[in-house]
């Protein structure tokens, strides 16, 4: 697990590629809660997946920092 990603998504940033339509974030009600669950959003779906999971995503699908269409860069 990175650290460093777990803690971007820990503080709202919005992971994702814009031209696939794909994001994952965490979205602020999680802050600080002891097992968060993150947002994994494609053109169709909108799926709540675990921490790790999101990570997983972020790694295998090469998502990058980004602009989400609605949250803009964080999620807060």
């Amino acid at each position: 697990m990175s650290v460093m990603q777990t803690s971007q998504l820990k503080s709202g940033l919005v992971f994702g590629d814009s031209a696939t339509e794909e994001y994952v974030y965490m979205p602020a009600s999680e802050f600080g809660v002891e097992n968060p669950i993150c947002i994994y959003e494609t053109k169709n779906r909108r799926d709540d997946v675990t921490l790790d999971e999101a990570l997983r995503l972020i790694r295998v699908r090469s998502l990058r920092p980004t602009k989400h269409p609605r949250l803009g860069e964080s999620s807060c």
